[in-house]
């Protein structure tokens, strides 16, 4: 790791295995790094400050229609009405509120890093970051955090005692992560399944949810959950992953690794090109299934790189 590297994790109190509160409310104050204004028409229920497809008593002058029976008497447009000679009333489009979920993977997958931090702790950085800059909109906050054995879920509350809230789940899971020496799993694709079929009992039509993950428990069932999320609300994903999962480390002779991944032992050799073009491949056709799964839930993933500080990234 390299000298500025080095300072950087002193300078927000991070050791990049662990996750501390003050690392997490490091973030408060780069919000805006971030742009989570909604892409599509809300749906909301309640009120806020976002202006919606639908037509009502709101802030947001919209249009004159013809004054139909039941219209308040106060949205008349006088001025139209006496041009006209034909009773008019204004519309104006409704503001509403959109709660956001963010969901954030510290799965086993995520406890490895080879640079400068873990996935998992990369991970926590962006949630982190998120879930300030939905408090500064003044959104509604609510989320799951998750691994193998267990999940803290989050319903949608306002203003910072919520993110609080949120960044004490990601501190404690990943403390709890690290001191689990165990985390082998009767079906590691189970717990991502599971987070999904939550957030569908969670999410309320036009929520925003941003899911924080290297999607390596992402498959068929967990993608048609997602799919009937993204008929009713917004999904971001961003793909949390470590250089060296892209690529092998250049070696100049020969070496062999033990590794170990779900449990399974195995080895891999440095130096080998052939072997490095076959990793960097199987590497590539994983995340282009991946890509495939995620445009079925109407969104694209952003890459977030674990070697790299993420507001380096973002600006």
């Amino acid at each position: 790791m390299s000298a500025i590297h080095l300072d950087w994790l002193k300078s927000i109190s991070a050791d990049g295995v662990s996750v501390s509160m003050p690392e997490l409310l490091h973030y408060r104050s780069k919000t805006g790094l971030l742009d989570l204004s909604p892409k599509y028409g809300l749906q909301a229920r309640l009120s806020g400050q976002y202006v919606s497809a639908h037509k009502g008593r709101g802030m947001e002058f919209d249009e004159v229609r013809h004054y139909q029976p039941g219209d308040d008497i106060r949205m008349i447009d006088w001025r139209v009405t006496a041009r006209t000679n034909t009773t008019h009333t204004k519309l104006f489009r409704e503001e509403r509120e959109r709660p956001v979920f963010i969901v954030t993977d510290l799965s086993e997958s995520m406890q490895f890093g080879s640079q400068l931090l873990f996935k998992s702790v990369q991970a926590s950085h962006l949630a982190s970051l998120m879930a300030w800059a939905v408090n500064r909109m003044g959104d509604r906050l609510g989320g799951i955090v998750f691994n193998e054995q267990q999940h803290a879920e989050q319903k949608p509350k306002a203003r910072t005692p919520s993110v609080l809230h949120y960044l004490h789940h990601l501190e404690q899971m990943n403390t709890q992560v690290n001191n689990n020496t165990d985390n082998s799993s009767d079906d590691t694709n189970q717990h991502f399944i599971q987070t999904c079929m939550r957030l569908r009992r969670l999410a309320r039509p036009g929520s925003l949810i941003i899911i924080i993950s290297d999607f390596h428990n992402l498959n068929e069932t967990a993608t048609k959950h997602l799919t009937l999320l993204s008929q009713h609300c917004e999904i971001m994903a961003y793909r949390i992953f470590d250089p060296m999962e892209q690529a092998l480390p250049k070696f100049s002779g020969r070496m062999t690794l033990p590794v170990e991944y779900n449990g399974e032992q195995g080895v891999v050799t440095l130096g080998d090109h052939k072997i490095a073009q076959s990793y960097q491949s199987e590497y590539q056709h994983m995340i282009a299934q991946q890509d495939a799964w995620l445009r079925r839930c109407r969104c694209i993933a952003t890459n977030v790189s674990a070697g790299v500080p993420l507001e380096v990234q973002l600006r």
